[in-house]
């Protein structure tokens, strides 16, 4: 169990940046004896209130270790919880190829409004003795910040905080945003087995997830909203170019949002078409919505303030996840631990080489594979035959399919998946049977198995 400190406090640090993986890091500072200073540009109420949730933020075993080992809440008895993944893949002439549902192996998912993490962790953090400054933090402000301060971590790339960074040029393959994002967040749908029963026997414990070639993918997943509990989100993905994108650009707001998303099910997607009509606007919250784009991009560990403090990157700020393969928020919760975890058996001074050494530690151990498994769901050309063969034999067999969604919850197997013969060592190992046999056995699904949900609450 963590102790909170209790004026022992000698060395001081500073948190820039109050969204999940900020309040996280600087709580964890904070009860590891730390004397703490959290900035954010909008004050508590605005935090919670103001602003859309960041992406779905959904997290799996490690993520939730990394948590417990701060002492903190994963949300596992609170949230509805996500015991698998259900996939189709159609091609760019809708042709239904691929069908698979992957059962978690161990561990469950949550999904939990980063807004209500973030509101519950800086309650904490204010009631343990930290300090909250609201304050739009610039490069210039910074400088002064990092010099009063022993360690100093950045937590927001706001205001050109990120280019104090350097981009990481060996890491960051894509030149742009590789999809369009549109996500909304919606009641109206019960977590039981009469939920998406067509795509699982676990039918709303299962998130469904759909690839459409020449579009892009859509997902839908048990997720706990701040005000609304446990409840769906949406979170879909448009190629560039494609009909997806020009129709997620017009969203505007929630309900445009929802509309937006039922008439893509209606015209693409209809297989979960009855699940998705029965979905309802979260009114009360106008910002359950949100529209974008991520270009992935992994920057260096430490920066400098103009006047020379060292500085270090933390969460987004150190890389940019496309969402896609959920690594972003479950990456970032567990670097914080493990430089929390760092920081409160160190000595010396938190120097450059200190802090690029505990980068290079967190890259080799989650950050290198998260970013390599995000390209493998993106369909990267690069490992366009890898992802083939993996989705194929998914299909195959069950143990495929629970090996594959599992590198959601730990990546690090799939760094050593980097051609044909890897590829078919890392089915063979999670099927015991031979992966070139599997893959023979292949045959496109043909028609997927569409809905009958019925929704009975609105029709009572």
């Amino acid at each position: 169990m963590t102790s909170h400190a209790t004026g022992r406090s000698t060395r001081s640090a500073a948190v820039i940046g109050a969204g999940q993986t900020g309040v996280t890091a600087a709580l964890g500072l904070l009860d590891a004896g730390f004397t703490v200073t959290l900035y954010s540009d909008r004050d508590q109420r605005a935090l919670r209130q103001d602003v859309p949730a960041t992406g779905t933020a959904l997290q799996f075993g490690e993520t939730q270790q990394a948590e417990a080992a701060l002492g903190l809440d994963s949300y596992t008895a609170r949230a509805p919880r996500h015991t698998g993944l259900s996939v189709r893949i159609a091609g760019p002439e809708r042709e239904e190829l691929i069908a698979f549902d992957g059962h978690f192996d161990g561990y469950a998912g949550v999904a939990v409004d980063t807004r209500l993490k973030a509101d519950e962790r800086l309650s904490l953090f204010l009631e343990r003795g930290g300090q909250f400054v609201v304050d739009a933090v610039t490069p210039e402000s910074l400088d002064a910040i990092a010099a009063a301060q022993d360690l100093t971590l950045v937590a927001t790339g706001r205001g050109g905080l990120s280019d104090l960074f350097a981009v990481d040029t060996a890491r960051t393959v894509y030149a742009g945003p590789q999809r369009s994002l549109l996500t909304v967040t919606v009641t109206g749908l019960g977590h039981d087995e009469s939920v998406f029963a067509h795509r699982s026997r676990a039918g709303g414990g299962h998130s469904g997830f759909s690839i459409l070639a020449d579009q892009g993918e859509g997902w839908w997943g048990p997720y706990l909203h701040k005000d609304a509990g446990p409840s769906w989100a949406f979170l879909g993905w448009a190629r560039p170019g494609s009909d997806w994108e020009k129709r997620f650009a017009a969203a505007d707001s929630a309900v445009s949002a929802h509309d937006i998303v039922q008439q893509l099910y209606r015209d693409y997607i209809e297989w979960d078409l009855p699940e998705v009509l029965a979905t309802r606007v979260i009114a009360e919250d106008p910002h359950s919505w949100l529209k974008g784009a991520v270009r992935p991009v992994v920057r260096s560990g430490s920066g400098k303030t103009a006047g020379g403090h060292v500085i270090a990157s933390l969460g987004d700020t150190s890389a940019a996840y496309d969402p896609i393969a959920g690594q972003g928020a479950q990456s970032g919760l567990i670097q914080a631990q493990r430089l929390i975890a760092a920081a409160a058996v160190h000595e010396g001074p938190f120097d450059q080489a200190w802090i690029d050494a505990q980068y290079a530690s967190f890259l080799a151990a989650r950050g290198d594979a998260a970013n390599k498994v995000t390209r493998l769901f993106l369909g990267d050309p690069e490992l366009a035959d890898i992802g083939n063969q993996l989705f194929a034999t998914a299909a195959v067999d069950p143990k495929a399919a629970s090996a594959l969604v599992g590198l959601l919850h730990r990546p690090q197997p799939f760094l050593g998946v980097d051609s044909p013969a890897t590829t078919a060592e890392f089915v063979t190992a999670a099927t015991g049977q031979d992966a070139a046999e599997l893959l023979g056995r292949f045959t496109p699904a043909g028609r997927f198995e569409r809905s009958a949900f019925s929704n009975t609450l609105a029709n009572a």
